[in-house]
């Protein structure tokens, strides 16, 4: 339940000005907020930034205190698939690894520049560059779970069921975090035909491939799900964020595929709470989430 100072930030947080029209409104956006979001970060066993995974595809490491194995988590961040990174999402990275979990914070390309499949190619790549080489940082490559929040969401969902359907004999998942995530861009389009920032991610994102992409399991993985597609999930969202009915689909396509998965709805949190220490969601949601994991990896 929201605190009254919950309802006083929240007020203000509406105040803040119109939604992004355009890639740039909405970088430039995220960027004002890099600092209040990552400030008084939490202390950790060591980080490494912009780590070379490939050519192109580079990650920041946060690494637990400790002597380790540490599980591990690959964290994909949102920003709408065109804008965010791992500076963005420094300090929530940084607190993963405060919770004992090696985190891998995938800075994968961006749309438009380079649009779809780009972005999801680099998470697939990264999930598997984290199954070879955890161990160089003290993790234990049996014990990886991936995650990410909004476009993040997305990609996590997408990126291991694609990898759940084919012949990668490496370490796979044992666990995914969905974190207010998009699972079916038709149905979000539909609901949101005024919302022109949703339009603008997508028409981005896909950029020639506008709007055909939009059915394909890797851009909707909602339609990926079946039955082994996902490891054990967990689901998170606000009951204020525009993207709870995405939420509560996935979680019905979760049971309907009889994949063990936890679901919690924060009331009256808005999307992205988890970034926001502030409000009162964060801490528990961050507690909830740390949980999961350590029931799971």
């Amino acid at each position: 339940m929201a605190t009254e100072q919950d309802r006083q930030f929240l007020k203000q947080l509406t105040l803040v000005g119109k939604p992004p029209a355009s890639v740039e409104e909405l970088r430039g956006l995220i960027a004002t907020f890099i600092d209040p979001l990552n400030a008084n970060p939490p202390e950790i066993g060591a980080f490494h930034e912009n780590v070379e995974l490939r050519p192109g595809l580079a990650a920041d490491i946060a690494v637990p205190q400790g002597a380790g194995p540490y599980p591990v988590v690959v964290y994909l961040h949102g920003g709408g698939w065109v804008a965010g990174s791992p500076k963005s999402h420094r300090k929530l990275g940084m607190q993963f690894a405060e919770a004992g979990f090696l985190t891998i914070n995938v800075d994968y390309r961006l749309a438009p520049e380079h649009p779809f499949p780009a972005g999801f190619d680099d998470c697939v790549f990264a999930i598997k560059w984290a199954a070879q080489n955890a161990a160089r940082y003290r993790g234990d490559a049996n014990r990886i779970a991936v995650g990410g929040d909004s476009a993040g969401g997305n990609l996590t969902a997408a990126s291991v069921a694609a990898l759940s359907s084919e012949n990668y004999t490496g370490a796979k998942p044992k666990a995914a975090l969905l974190i207010y995530g998009v699972f079916d861009f038709p149905a979000v389009i539909q609901r949101s035909s005024d919302d022109l920032p949703i339009q603008m991610m997508a028409r981005a994102y896909l950029g020639s491939a506008y709007p055909a992409a939009l059915e394909d399991p890797r851009v909707s993985p909602l339609r990926a799900i079946k039955p082994g597609a996902l490891p054990p999930t967990f689901v998170i969202c606000g009951t204020a964020d525009v993207l709870i009915a995405e939420t509560n689909a996935v979680a019905e396509a979760l049971k309907r595929a009889d994949i063990r998965h936890e679901v919690k709805i924060h009331d009256e949190m808005p999307h992205g709470f988890l970034q926001m220490g502030m409000l009162s969601g964060c801490a528990e949601g961050l507690a909830q989430t740390f949980d999961f994991l350590r029931r799971t990896l």
